[in-house]
């Protein structure tokens, strides 16, 4: 049994390969990506750099260059390549039938 409740938030060709489709919700921020390979990661938009917007970001494999400071992170789990800089909070995703991305609905509580 699973301990999400998923929320459609549209279909993988939504999101252009290598780019970041931004979710936003009264409690949350939500940047959505898609790697070349079409894999499907979402992290909270906001490097934590200077508060870059993430989903504005250069995708790379599975990174993405913050646009503002060019700060890398890792999509998989939020790790920043610079020393000491904070994680971004990574948020549970995958890929239903037919391409539909399934979100964590409790990001939109």
């Amino acid at each position: 049994m699973s301990s999400h409740a998923w929320a459609s938030i549209g279909n993988v060709t939504d999101i252009p390969v290598a780019g970041a489709r931004l979710v936003i919700s009264p409690g949350c921020r939500i940047a959505v990506f898609r790697t070349e390979d079409n894999q499907i990661f979402a992290l909270e938009d906001r490097c934590p750099h200077r508060g870059g917007p993430i989903s504005q970001g250069i995708v790379h494999g599975t990174q993405v260059t913050c646009p503002l400071h060019n700060l890398v992170i890792d999509l998989e789990n939020g790790q920043a390549q610079e020393t000491g800089a904070a994680p971004v909070r990574t948020v549970p995703v995958r890929m239903g039938e037919g391409g539909e991305i399934l979100l964590d609905a409790r990001c939109f509580w």
